[in-house]
């Protein structure tokens, strides 16, 4: 498959007023890295500020280590593309066939109402292009519009982190947003499978994922997405 991904991940490493950091979480880039390069798709980082973006060190925790994550923490060549991000304003939606939006906190922060962000989801669902966004990111949906104004994601299937996964992981009243009220605000069909479990929801264009365990999966769906095309 000689596809064009973009990936988009945050620049935004401050957890609220915690004094902690946040990020990209590793495994949502990792396992979706991978399951894309694998299948002979280009890949293309980028985020708003350009350069290396924050990692949650959270995500590079023992526990949350995966074959994927400790692939990528030795590839040289896909630790170079996470050192020098291109700018997300010089991104242009023509120049690839799909984008991929990996999770983590950050995206709460500054992926949810960056302007070139919910420029180029506009562009890429007006061109044709598959929209795939796992656990966190499905956030950067809400404030995007479909051609006639409305909300993109009004009577589309969605889902994203649950409010019981945010409870469970103790940020519930950190957060700027909680995804599964924010996509259900803007009219959003929301679903959900057990807490941490996966699930990937498709509803033409747009490919969500609802937690890290769903980040290699969402990434099939995205392969399957262009298949069937």
């Amino acid at each position: 498959m000689s596809k064009q991904i973009l990936v988009v991940l945050t620049s935004h490493d401050q957890l609220g007023d915690t004094g902690n950091k946040t990020g990209f979480w590793l495994e949502e880039l990792a396992a979706p890295y991978y399951v894309l390069k694998d299948a002979g798709a280009t890949l293309t980082l980028a985020s708003p500020k350009g350069g290396q973006p924050p990692l949650d060190p959270a995500s590079d925790a023992e526990e949350s280590h995966t074959d994927a994550t400790r692939r990528f923490e030795k590839d040289a060549e896909a630790q170079a593309a996470l050192a020098s991000t291109h700018r997300l304003s010089e991104m242009k939606a023509e120049d690839f066939d799909g984008v991929f939006y990996p999770g983590g906190h950050g995206p709460l922060w500054d992926l949810a109402q960056d302007t070139d962000s919910i420029r180029l989801i506009e562009d890429f669902i007006a061109q044709g292009k598959p929209v795939a966004s796992v656990c966190h990111a499905p956030i950067v949906l809400v404030n995007a519009k479909t051609s006639d104004g409305e909300p993109l994601v009004k009577g589309r299937e969605v889902t994203g982190f649950t409010n019981g996964e945010e409870e469970a992981v103790g940020l519930t009243q950190v957060v700027p947003h909680l995804v599964e009220e924010a996509l259900q605000a803007c009219g959003g069909v929301y679903s959900k499978a057990d807490d941490f479990t996966p699930y990937v929801r498709v509803d033409g264009q747009l490919i969500t994922g609802q937690n890290p365990p769903s980040s290699a999966p969402t990434a099939d769906a995205l392969l399957e997405w262009f298949e069937k095309q």
